[in-house]
C-alpha cells in the first residue's frame, strides 16, 4: 500500500442489497471501513463478525474494523478471528488498552485507537507509542451522513504535536463528514486516511469519487509540505 493519502469507503453507506458489487465498485480504494455499533456506546446497531467474514470474501482490500462498542475488551477477538486487518477500538471504553493492542499485534494485525470529538488528545499519551493508527472522529459516532465538526482541525493539530513529542508516525484517520470538498484541508491538518461513507456511495461513480478524494487529499499534503 503505497498511496500517501489513503481512502477508506465506509460500507455503512453502501447498498446492502448489492453489497458484492458495491465492494467491487471501490476496488481502487485502500481500505474498506467496517463499522461495528452496539446500540449502547452509540445509538445505533450495525454489523457483527459474521458479515465481516462475508465482506472479506467480497474484497481484496484490507478491512479496517471500527468498534464503537462499550465492551471492546470482551469482543475484539471475535473480529480478529473474522479477518479484521486493522482493528480500532475507542479509548473511552477500553479497560485495558495496552492488552488489547498487544493481542491485536499478536495476531499480526494493525492496532488503532479512536477518540470522539469531545475526548482530549492527551488521553492517548500512554498508548501512542504502540499504535499503528489513530482514528479521530470528526462527528459524534453512530450515524452516517453527519456534518463535519470544525474542532477536528484542532484535534489534528494536537495529535500531530503529540506524535512529534513521542517521535512516532502512526497513520491518522478521519471519520465523519469527509468529502472531496474538505479532503485537502483535513490532510493539510495532519490526516492521511480518509473515511468516506455517503460521500463515496452516494456518488454516481464510486471509483471516480475515491480517486477525486485522494487527489484532493494530495493537494492538502502538498500544502503541508510547504
Amino acid at each position: 500500500m503505497s498511496n500517501i493519502v489513503r481512502i477508506a469507503p465506509s460500507i455503512l453507506a453502501a447498498d446492502f442489497l448489492d453489497l458484492g458489487n458495491e465492494l467491487q465498485s471501490v476496488s481502487n480504494a485502500d481500505f474498506i471501513h467496517y463499522d461495528v455499533m452496539d446500540g449502547d456506546f452509540v445509538p445505533n446497531i450495525s454489523f457483527g463478525p459474521g458479515l465481516l467474514r462475508a465482506v472479506k470474501r467480497g474484497t481484496d482490500l484490507p478491512v479496517d474494523v471500527h468498534m464503537m462498542v462499550k465492551n471492546p475488551d470482551e469482543v475484539f477477538r471475535d473480529y480478529l478471528e473474522a479477518g479484521a486487518d486493522v482493528l480500532t477500538f475507542h479509548i473511552e471504553t477500553a479497560k485495558h488498552a495496552h492488552r488489547i493492542v498487544d493481542e491485536i499485534h499478536r495476531y499480526g494485525r494493525r492496532a488503532a485507537v479512536a477518540i470522539n470529538p469531545g475526548t482530549a488528545v492527551s488521553s492517548l499519551d500512554a498508548i501512542i507509542d504502540y499504535l499503528d493508527m489513530v482514528l479521530v472522529m470528526s462527528v459524534n459516532p453512530g450515524f452516517s451522513g453527519q456534518k463535519f465538526i470544525e474542532h477536528t482541525y484542532t484535534q489534528l493539530n494536537k495529535l500531530t504535536a503529540l506524535c512529534q513529542s513521542h517521535s512516532v508516525r502512526p497513520l491518522v484517520e478521519i471519520d465523519g463528514g469527509v468529502s472531496v470538498k474538505n479532503a485537502a484541508q483535513v490532510v493539510a491538518a495532519g490526516a492521511n486516511v480518509l473515511v468516506g461513507g455517503s460521500a463515496v456511495f452516494d456518488a454516481e461513480d464510486h471509483a471516480r469519487m475515491v480517486d477525486d478524494m485522494r487527489t484532493a487529499g494530495m493537494q492538502g499534503f502538498a500544502m503541508r509540505m510547504v
